[in-house]
């Protein structure tokens, strides 16, 4: 006689369902629990400004929350450039940087 299947026959009877299957079902779940980005107002959006500014004028750590889909990003470090017209700036810290757009932070702040 053949195994027993109990509750849902996909997860508990293996034998039956194909790899792939498995990780389209989970990239499925996956999708369904992304997060929309917020939309920010332009008194925020100034104010993220500013705080970019600043960091680059003074040469003071600045922090920045980034939006992702599954999990809100922080890094923190200077900004050593902006460029205004992509709209992105250079974050720097340790030996390391990164290029960022500005319309992916929710929030900035001086440290």
């Amino acid at each position: 006689m053949g195994k027993k299947q109990e509750g849902n026959g996909l997860w508990e009877g293996s034998r039956m369902m194909l790899p792939e299957h498995k990780i389209r079902i989970i990239s499925d779940e996956r999708e369904t629990l992304r997060r929309v980005q917020p939309i920010l107002d332009e008194q925020k959006q100034e104010e993220i400004e500013c705080t970019l500014a600043l960091s680059l004028r003074s040469h003071v750590r600045v922090t920045v929350v980034l939006f992702d889909p599954f999990e809100n990003k922080l890094m923190s470090g200077f900004v050593t450039s902006i460029h205004t017209h992509s709209r992105e700036f250079k974050l720097q810290w340790a030996e390391e940087w990164k290029w960022i757009e500005v319309d992916n932070i929710i929030e900035a702040y001086i440290v």
